[in-house]
């Protein structure tokens, strides 16, 4: 099943991405799973400035209309389109530049400077490392070594 689904969010990522790109967002995150409710495709969906309801509606007609046409999910579930909000995941090298002076949390596969969790400020990237500043001193991470990143309050 989680092949399948694999499948699933290639196929909408690779229409969501060029579509979104079009309209002046990104797609940040797309996430299709059961939840108590019975199955939800969930999109989080971003531009400068942030994004107005009136975006996500118009992100939803677009998504909706294409899967109505494709027929890729043969079961019932629920559209989502989303904000990411202020702790918004850091996926992709972009998200590391674009967001350097901002505090962000990042989970590390293997321990850097004796922690697993780094909390800091952004500092953009370096070849294949992300820069942060931990209490006053530059620490340089991996790309690879990151399970997770995101923006934080």
């Amino acid at each position: 099943m989680e092949e399948a689904t694999d499948r699933l969010l290639t196929t909408i990522r690779g229409f969501a991405e060029p579509l979104l790109a079009d309209m002046g967002m990104e797609l940040v995150e797309i996430q299709f799973r059961r939840e108590g409710h019975g199955w939800v495709l969930r999109l989080f969906i971003d531009k400068e400035g942030g994004v107005a309801i009136d975006d996500c509606v118009a992100v939803s007609r677009e998504i909706s209309a294409y899967l109505e046409v494709e027929d890729l999910i043969d079961h019932a579930y629920h559209l989502e389109v989303s904000s990411p909000g202020l702790e918004r995941p850091l996926k992709k090298r972009d998200d590391f530049i674009r967001f350097a002076g901002k505090l962000a949390r990042i989970k590390l596969r293997e321990a850097a400077a004796g922690q697993r969790v780094l909390v800091g400020t952004l500092q953009g990237m370096e070849g294949d490392s992300v820069v942060l500043t931990l209490d006053g001193e530059t620490v340089r991470v991996d790309m690879e070594n990151i399970s997770k990143a995101r923006l934080t309050l």
